[in-house]
């Protein structure tokens, strides 16, 4: 029986799932969503900002903001234009081949370059 007081970090327990092949695979398609969260967040707090004074820069209300930086929707690409607007940030989207692909669209032309996407000055 596991020994609830018992702690550990979470670090070790990550990796512990990870060698789950199943819970890999979820982990890693997720990862693009928590790195918006994280970067959201961390811009906010740089910023000085609550959750309640960006979602009134960005022109949403505050759950909104909660959301995105839990990971719990799936924001528009509009809306984090609006989002970096507000933290005085750029939004870049980056293609990247899968390793491992034998699909004639990994050519190094086509994936390796990345776009910056720029978010209107206000």
């Amino acid at each position: 029986m596991t020994d609830i007081n018992r702690s550990r970090p979470f670090d070790e327990y990550r990796q512990e799932q990870l060698r789950n092949p199943e819970f890999a695979a979820i982990f890693y398609a997720l990862e693009p969503e928590f790195q918006i969260a994280r970067q959201v967040l961390r811009l906010r707090l740089i910023h000085g900002l609550s959750q309640a004074e960006l979602a009134k820069r960005v022109g949403t209300a505050q759950p909104n903001i909660s959301r995105l930086e839990r990971a719990t929707i799936n924001p528009s690409l509009s809306f984090l234009q609006r989002v970096a607007t507000a933290l005085n940030a750029e939004i870049e989207i980056h293609f990247n081949p899968v390793e491992d692909s034998t699909d004639s669209l990994t050519s190094p032309s086509i994936t390796q370059n990345s776009l910056p996407i720029r978010s209107p000055s206000a």
